[in-house]
């Protein structure tokens, strides 16, 4: 599925009003799947403590289950409130090692308005795996996951006595 195919598809689910969590599944899968260099790809939610929490990812498991704000790349790119194209991880202070054959990483943030929401964290074993193109390809893509948080309707867990 190309860039195109798989914004369109996300639109469509978001249009039938399909559930976040299948949402961002299909997103990282069809994402993972558009480009050879990535090696692992997923979605880290921001939680209101200042914690991201992985989401769905294609990929070897990871022991960053939880990231603070300020740690790592992922950390790092709230903290600041940009993306972040790490070209050579073994050259980053801040890199957190999910797995030893990462080269490189890239952080793009999804926001809803000014409220950071979460991240597209992609790794791969390649250095300079990240081109002009695939970030704006992975921006693409974290503006429809945007438009797909802003669309979830939030629960009302209060009971009607």
């Amino acid at each position: 599925m190309t860039i195109d195919e798989l914004v369109g598809e996300l639109e469509r689910l978001i249009a039938e009003k399909a559930e976040l969590s299948s949402i961002l599944e299909i997103a990282m899968r069809e994402l993972h799947e558009s480009n050879p260099r990535f090696d692992w790809t997923g979605i880290y939610e921001l939680l209101p403590d200042d914690i991201l929490r992985l989401g769905p990812f294609v990929g070897a498991p990871t022991d960053h289950v939880f990231i603070g704000v300020g740690n790592g790349v992922c950390g790092t790119a709230v903290a600041e409130k940009r993306n972040i194209n790490v070209p050579d991880v073994r050259k980053a202070e801040n890199y957190l090692a999910c797995s030893a054959d990462t080269r490189s990483e890239l952080v793009v943030l999804i926001s809803v308005g000014d409220r950071i929401v979460g991240q597209i964290d992609i790794d791969s074993h390649s250095v300079a795996a990240f081109d002009e193109q695939t970030v704006k390809d992975v921006e693409r893509v974290a503006d429809v996951l945007a438009r797909a948080y802003d669309a979830q309707v939030p629960v009302d867990t209060s009971r009607d006595e």
